[in-house]
């Protein structure tokens, strides 16, 4: 994984259909397709199910929902900051946003899309290559090039997130959207031929 980073270092460009592309350009699509995903599974999520849990160690269905909308919006804080401390010490931890309704849950989504896009396409070679870090109460839990957060820690850890979802939603028979091709409920490729 690190020759792929390095990569990026020293090329400073990928090549995308004989285009030459930032980092954050050639990202973009995959980010736009990825966000389109994730909102028609959170389309789903009725609120009734937000407490909704199959295991008692397990995230709540609400939770798990809003924990995917909410890693979204962790792109632009890894892209105009160095770090996050999520307990600072001394300070006020992070508090997990709470949704009233389905309609809350994807409006914070969609306000986290905007925030996210508008940072990824401002985004520079030298600013993803840049370490980022992430602590609690001081210490540190990991620092990486934020291009590796936005790849391992953001989007990976959404798809991650929403395979889950998409499994709360099967077990409490709420249809599953097609994702990556056809789900048992929508079949994608039945409605293009």
């Amino acid at each position: 994984m690190e020759g792929f980073f390095l990569f990026f270092a020293v090329a400073g460009y990928t090549r995308l259909g004989g285009i030459l592309m930032s980092i954050s350009q050639s990202l973009l699509p995959e980010f736009e397709q990825e966000a389109a995903t994730t909102r028609k599974l959170l389309e789903r999520v009725p609120a009734d199910k937000f407490g909704w849990k199959p295991h008692e160690k397990s995230m709540t269905m609400g939770r798990l929902a809003t924990h995917v909308a909410e890693m979204v919006g962790w792109m632009s804080v890894t892209l105009t900051t160095e770090k996050l401390d999520f307990a600072p010490p001394g300070g006020q931890p992070m508090v997990a946003y709470e949704p009233k309704s389905a309609a809350d849950l994807l409006a914070y989504f969609d306000k986290n899309v905007v925030e996210a896009r508008a940072a990824l396409s401002k985004a520079t070679d030298q600013e993803m290559m840049q370490n980022w870090t992430l602590l609690s109460a001081g210490s540190v839990l990991f620092t990486m090039p934020r291009i590796a957060c936005v790849r391992g820690m953001i989007m990976n850890h959404v798809v991650h997130h929403r395979g889950q979802l998409s499994v709360y939603l099967r077990m409490n028979n709420i249809p599953v959207p097609a994702m990556y091709g056809p789900s048992a409920d929508e079949n994608t490729f039945a409605a293009a031929s």
